[in-house]
C-alpha cells in the first residue's frame, strides 16, 4: 500500500482564516504598482466575518459567557449573521438575527438553513438609522430571551483583535509588508485590528479607510446608503483616526463599477464592499509611487448579489448612475 502524507481539518471551523493573497494582474495593465487581493470568500461562510464571528463565540465559551443551548443575539446585514449561524450549529447554540430592509434575500435564505430565526426591523431610527434601531431591538431580545447572549460586534474588543492575524496572513504571505492596504469600513473591526498589527509590528504599510458615501463613520454627513455592509449610520466603537493615514468615500454607483470590473478583468465575483476597495484603489492610483505594493482585503463572494449589484434592473431603478472610471 502506497503511502501519503495526510492533511485535513478536524472541523468545518478549523478551515477558518489562512485565505488566499492572490496577485491581480490585470485590473490596471498599464501601472508599475504590485496589486493583491486578500480574497476572504473562501473562508467556509463566504466572507471575512466567519473570523470575527469564531473569536466572538470562541471567547465567549472560553470566559463561561455562553454554553451549549444559549441563544446568540446579534445584528447584521448579512454575512456576520452567516457566520454566526455557521459557528452557532457547529457549538448547539441558538441563533436570534436582527435585520433591516437592505439585507439581502439569499442572506436571509442561508441564516435560515442554519436553523437562524430572523427579526426584522422596519424604521430607522430617528437617531443612528437602521443600525440603530436593530440595536434596539437586540436590546428588546436580550431582555426577553432566557440564557441569551450579545455577541456585540459593534464593542467587542475580540473584533479588532480577530484581524490582527488577517494582517499577519497578508506580511506572511507577501514576504514583505505591503506599502498600502485598503480596507472597507463598516463595524471598522478589521481596518482597526490591521492597524494593531501594523503598530505593532512597526510596519510602514499606509493603511487606507474606504468608507461609503452617506456613512457617518468618519464624520461625513448621513445619507441613503443602497449596498448593506458598507460604512454605518453610526460612528464605530473601534476607530481610532490617527492610525488611518487616508479616507476615501465611494457611492453605491462606485461599488457596482469596481464589482464588475474585478469579475471582468479577474475573474472574481466578490461582494459591495470589494468594489468600494477597488474603486477606491483607482481613486487614489495617480499619487502611489511606481513600484508600490498595494494589498486589498476583499470581503466577500458576490452571489450574494447576484439580485441587487450584478441585477441591470435593480441597478438601473435603484442606484444613481456616475462617472465609469477606465482602470488602467
Amino acid at each position: 500500500m502506497t503511502a501519503f502524507h495526510s492533511r485535513y481539518f478536524s472541523r468545518v471551523i478549523d478551515t477558518v482564516g489562512d485565505t488566499p493573497l492572490i496577485r491581480l494582474n490585470r485590473i490596471f495593465p498599464k501601472s508599475s504598482v504590485l496589486f493583491f487581493g486578500k480574497v476572504e470568500s473562501f473562508n467556509p461562510g463566504g466572507s471575512i466575518k466567519d473570523r470575527t464571528a469564531l473569536q466572538l463565540i470562541s471567547h465567549a465559551m472560553e470566559t463561561g459567557q455562553l454554553r451549549p443551548g444559549d441563544t446568540v443575539v446579534e445584528s447584521s446585514s448579512g454575512n456576520m449573521a452567516i457566520g454566526l449561524a455557521q459557528v452557532c450549529k457547529y457549538f448547539g447554540l441558538q441563533l436570534e438575527v436582527v435585520v433591516d430592509p437592505m439585507v439581502n434575500r439569499q442572506n436571509v435564505r442561508i441564516m435560515k438553513a442554519y436553523g437562524a430565526h430572523i427579526n426584522y426591523v422596519e424604521k430607522p431610527a430617528q437617531t443612528g438609522g437602521f443600525l440603530q434601531a436593530r440595536l434596539d431591538k437586540v436590546q428588546e431580545l436580550l431582555r426577553r430571551i432566557p440564557g441569551s447572549f450579545w455577541t456585540n460586534q459593534y464593542g467587542n474588543g475580540q473584533n479588532p483583535a480577530t484581524h490582527r492575524k488577517t494582517m499577519h496572513e497578508i506580511v506572511k504571505d507577501l514576504g514583505y509588508a505591503p506599502d498600502y492596504l485598503f480596507a472597507a469600513t463598516s463595524t471598522c473591526g478589521t481596518l482597526m485590528g490591521c492597524a494593531q498589527y501594523i503598530q505593532l509590528m512597526a510596519l510602514d504599510t499606509k493603511l487606507v479607510a474606504v468608507d461609503a458615501v452617506g456613512s457617518v463613520i468618519f464624520n461625513g454627513p448621513s445619507g441613503e446608503r443602497k449596498i448593506p455592509g458598507h460604512g454605518a449610520g453610526r460612528k464605530s466603537q473601534f476607530l481610532e483616526p490617527e492610525a488611518v493615514d487616508r479616507v476615501v468615500h465611494v457611492d453605491d454607483w462606485d461599488c457596482v463599477q469596481g464589482c464588475r470590473q474585478l469579475l471582468d478583468r479577474e475573474a472574481l465575483l466578490c461582494g459591495g464592499s470589494s468594489g468600494a476597495v477597488l474603486s477606491a484603489v483607482a481613486k487614489v492610483l495617480p499619487e502611489i509611487p511606481r513600484g508600490s505594493t498595494v494589498a486589498m482585503i476583499l470581503c466577500d463572494r458576490g452571489e450574494r448579489y447576484l439580485d441587487t449589484i450584478y441585477n441591470e434592473e435593480w441597478v438601473n431603478t435603484q442606484i444613481r448612475r456616475g462617472e465609469v472610471v477606465e482602470l488602467r
